[in-house]
């Protein structure tokens, strides 16, 4: 069963997000400050974890540092108060995988606790689909209607990020660090080139799109 991480310290809140991940079938446990549920991922198996930002001792931030250090890939989603975008940034500069904005929906977050652990799912298998696109990371190939697309390396590793993870906003910054590393030469304005020819290249594709998000990055949707 998937076991999942809540921690929030508002103790009605967190019953109440850990009883509707029981109904939809998840293995649940609440924690009340960071630095417990830090311990709690160093000793046990989780399979995504949902945490609040404002919290005593260490904080949602640091929680999602510390957990980043360790584990590249294991699903983290912000439910937080706070709706500024310099927290957003900052929560995806961190590497969390989803933000959502209290007071919210319950249904809502269970659709996004399934979508990011299908996306969990992607990155271990290697492979993904979005309507008439198939890709396959290990292969590194890319077919459109079972014909290849013609991508570079670092536009098909661009794309699959991108669809890895839908609706997620990747910032230019979280891109450059992750796909052109050290190349000094590379800018903000290198992202934006590349998405134009990702664009371009997919426009025959049907099941996604690639949409600029003002001021922060880019994300991909799926239709």
């Amino acid at each position: 069963m998937v076991k999942i991480l809540v921690a929030e310290d508002d103790r009605d809140l967190n019953g109440t997000v850990v009883s509707a991940l029981v109904r939809s079938g998840y293995e649940a446990e609440p924690f009340f400050d960071g630095a417990s549920a830090l311990a709690a991922l160093e000793e046990g198996d989780y399979d995504m974890v949902i945490t609040d930002i404002m919290m005593p001792g260490m904080d949602g931030f640091a929680l999602a540092e510390r957990i980043r250090e360790t584990d590249k890939t294991i699903p983290i989603l912000f439910m937080t108060a706070l709706d500024d975008k310099p927290s957003k940034q900052r929560g995806y500069g961190l590497g969390i995988d989803d933000y959502v904005v209290k007071p919210f929906d319950m249904d809502l977050l269970m659709l996004r606790v399934g979508a990011l652990l299908r996306r969990a799912n992607i990155e271990r298998s290697r492979e993904l689909t979005a309507g008439n696109l198939r890709m396959n990371e290990e292969e590194h190939t890319a077919y459109v209607d079972g014909e290849e697309l013609p991508l570079t390396v670092r536009e098909f590793d661009l794309l699959f990020k991108l669809l890895s993870f839908p609706r997620r906003t990747f910032t230019r910054r979280q891109l450059m660090d992750e796909f052109w590393d050290y190349d000094s030469s590379a800018t903000s304005r290198t992202v934006d080139v590349y998405m134009a020819k990702l664009r371009d290249k997919t426009s025959g594709c049907t099941g996604f799109e690639i949409v600029t998000v003002h001021g922060l990055g880019y994300k991909a949707v799926l239709k």
